[in-house]
């Protein structure tokens, strides 16, 4: 993996972490009311890391333009 490459993944991977802190504080406190704590963002920031993690993992070995070209052609 070259150095431009492995630049890119981590980039995602920032804003990959940032977003999904995000959309689950967002989530926390519109479903449950909860007041955003440290303890809560803490836990939050646990659990958007993995996933976080996943997608680019999947993002970058997935070519989704030829998934999406042969499935449109098989009709």
């Amino acid at each position: 993996m070259n150095w431009n490459r492995l630049e890119v993944f981590f980039e995602f991977l920032i804003f990959g972490i940032v977003v999904g802190v995000i959309e689950d504080i967002i989530a926390v406190k519109v479903v449950t009311g909860e007041p955003i704590t440290f303890r809560v963002f803490g836990i939050i920031v646990l659990i958007a890391i993995p996933f976080a993690v996943l997608g680019e993992i999947v993002v970058d070995r997935i070519n989704f333009i030829e998934i999406f070209k042969k499935f449109f052609r098989g009709r």
